[in-house]
């Protein structure tokens, strides 16, 4: 039976983890300051540790250093309700087995402790002084996970894949893992598709003096420049289909070997690549290898899009508002400001607030930020960067008409009946699958009988045999 100690001065949480693990059948011990767990450690032996961040006293990160000289090997789960990246890299770099959030999710939590509980060895330490100028921010559940997965990967020698969409701060990530890292050597960041598709192989794996027109003399590959320390490739689905094997055997080798020379030297570099793509789409087509693909999806850090975090927009605004207007602490954003940017889309995500809170410190002429100062509302991007607008569909169904008279067809008589052929399969298959194939549930939804739904799904080959 294990033994787990409790310290935490809210009596709420430490009585709700005491009855979820004494049904698991736990032994648990409470200990109300980090203090008191110090004093007790050695009577009670416990298996496991969870210990608040924030205790009355000595504050918990400061206590597991303690705790690991009394107690060894004893895995300590930390757990706080004021999460940030410093705080999850602290947590971890002290040796910490876990890093929970309150509000604490107590099946995740057992199942944490269980894994302490069997566990006889540690998470990896990750010793990295805390920044005063953190580089990601965010409260939100989503974030904290992202936090956590960085401080569990940064030591780790294996490659990662960030993926999310434009202006999420993929980079920042990336960042942050090798700043939280022990790795000597640079960060080199490798954008992609600011490399004509000619000079990408010189640009990664350098090249010899003579190599090609223009190689007037040796140069260093980007990769080479990055041994010892991290390359982080943005955008890596745009990598050349004829480069990608080249640089999975320099994952693989840790070798590099530059264009126009039959030798090899050294790149032992940690690859961080970044993507707004999705990669299995693009192995699907044939576009990007398999192989490299399973190489970087080893540790995979997905970054949420802004809207899907709103809670996080308040604390994002703050932080650019300072970084814009250093030199003038008295301005701030409005109620109904903070509204309005709470609200809107984010089709930019992070980028786009940076730039709408730094266009507004230049229109706003007092002391407080408000709606009117704040830019119009980005439309959605495709995927070349244009605007999207979005379309009536009056317009759609206009121009589908003038394609259909100005065609060579002289019978239009029956043009009515050809637009229903042509558009009512799109809505009576939308109508279903969104009722999950419930035909009398899309029937209510259509307006239409249940009967006259069969007849229809019947008429365009879609009716199946069996009812729902």
């Amino acid at each position: 039976m294990s033994h787990v100690l409790i310290v935490d001065d809210e009596p709420a949480i430490c009585w709700a983890f005491k009855e979820c693990l004494s049904d698991e059948g736990f032994t648990v011990d409470i200990a109300g300051t980090a203090e008191l767990a110090i004093d007790a450690a050695l009577k009670l032996t416990p298996d496991v540790v969870v210990m608040d961040v924030r205790l009355p006293g000595m504050d918990g990160i400061s206590a597991l250093r303690i705790l690991q000289e009394r107690l060894g090997s004893v895995p300590v789960i930390i757990m706080t309700a004021f999460g940030s990246l410093s705080t999850a890299v602290k947590a971890i770099d002290g040796g910490a087995f876990d890093y929970l959030v309150k509000p604490i999710d107590l099946e995740k939590a057992i199942a944490v402790v269980r894994q302490a509980a069997s566990s006889s060895q540690q998470a990896s330490e990750i010793a990295t002084p805390e920044s005063d100028d953190e580089l990601i921010v965010g409260n939100s559940p989503a974030m904290q996970e992202v936090f956590r997965r960085i401080a569990l990967v940064a030591e780790r020698d294996v490659p990662v894949l960030i993926t999310g969409e434009s202006g999420t701060g993929k980079d920042l990530v990336a960042r942050a893992i090798h700043q939280h890292s022990h790795l000597k050597g640079s960060f080199v960041p490798i954008c992609i598709p600011a490399l004509s598709e000619s000079v990408v192989e010189s640009e990664l794996f350098g090249h010899l003096r003579g190599a090609f027109t223009g190689a007037d003399q040796e140069r260093c590959g980007l990769l080479e420049l990055a041994n010892n320390g991290t390359a982080f490739i943005d955008e890596i689905g745009d990598v050349p289909l004829n480069l990608q094997v080249k640089l999975l055997r320099a994952l693989e080798t840790r070798e590099v070997r530059p264009v126009g020379s039959g030798t090899c030297r050294t790149a032992s570099f940690r690859l961080v690549a970044a993507t707004n793509r999705q990669l299995e789409e693009r192995v699907a087509s044939g576009d990007f290898r398999n192989d490299l693909f399973f190489r970087l999806n080893v540790f995979r850090i997905e970054l949420p899009p802004l809207r899907n975090r709103t809670e996080d927009i308040p604390l994002l605004a703050q932080r650019f508002l300072i970084h814009a207007t250093r030199q003038q602490h008295s301005l701030h954003i409005s109620n109904e400001a903070m509204s309005e940017l709470v609200q809107r889309p984010w089709f930019g995500n992070v980028r786009e607030l940076r730039n709408v809170i730094e266009s507004a410190t230049v229109v706003c002429r007092g002391d407080v930020i408000r709606p009117e100062h704040l830019p119009s509302p980005v439309a959605a991007l495709n995927e070349s960067g244009a605007a999207s607008k979005p379309r009536a569909i009056a317009d759609v169904i206009g121009e589908w008409t003038e394609q259909q008279l100005s065609g060579s067809d002289a019978d239009i008589d029956n043009l009515y009946d050809r637009f229903l052929q042509a558009a009512e399969p799109g809505l009576l298959l939308t109508a279903l699958k969104h009722t999950q194939g419930h035909r009398g549930s899309a029937a209510k939804l259509l307006g239409i009988h249940r009967e006259t739904l069969r007849d229809k799904l019947r008429r365009i080959g879609d009716e199946p045999a069996s009812e729902v």
